[in-house]
């Protein structure tokens, strides 16, 4: 019987695979994943933020899933609304990965609000993981008619 004879090559970083024909199609998707993954932690960490208005408010719906109220700051300047926060990784508590999907770190989210908020009014709730910011809208000013008398 014959020996199996494996045809090894070395890709940029040292490992070796076995020779393949697809091996230019594989290392394109695989190197795109790894370092799609690495560029997505090195960005850092935006939460998405749902936008809504119902009933003369609007309301700012921020999806902060693992940060607690108090590690929260919202703050308003002018007609802009700010809200920070840091989501910290639970390498710090004694955990160690065997894989990461979500982001950790710091985050700002800028937001300017019409001149029709009530600023002294505004709101803030967070539930289950759910910053829900209430913006109430003051009645637009509406021209009106003067009758003038003679």
């Amino acid at each position: 019987m014959a020996p199996n004879v494996t045809r090894y090559e070395n890709d940029k970083i040292g490992r070796n695979y076995p020779h393949s024909p697809f091996r230019l199609f594989e290392d394109f998707f695989n190197d795109w994943a790894v370092h799609s993954a690495e560029n997505r932690r090195a960005e850092g960490w935006i939460p998405a933020v749902d936008v809504l208005e119902r009933e003369g408010n609007l309301t700012l719906m921020v999806s902060l899933p693992g940060i607690g109220e108090k590690e929260i700051e919202l703050k308003v300047e002018g007609q802009v609304l700010t809200v920070r926060g840091e989501r910290k990784s639970l390498e710090s508590n004694g955990y160690s990965y065997h894989q990461m999907e979500s982001r950790f770190g710091a985050f700002s989210r800028t937001f300017t609000l019409p001149e029709t908020a009530d600023l002294e009014n505004i709101k803030a709730d967070y539930k289950n993981g759910v910053l829900s910011i209430t913006v109430p809208l003051k009645p637009e000013v509406k021209p009106r008619t003067i009758k003038v008398n003679i």
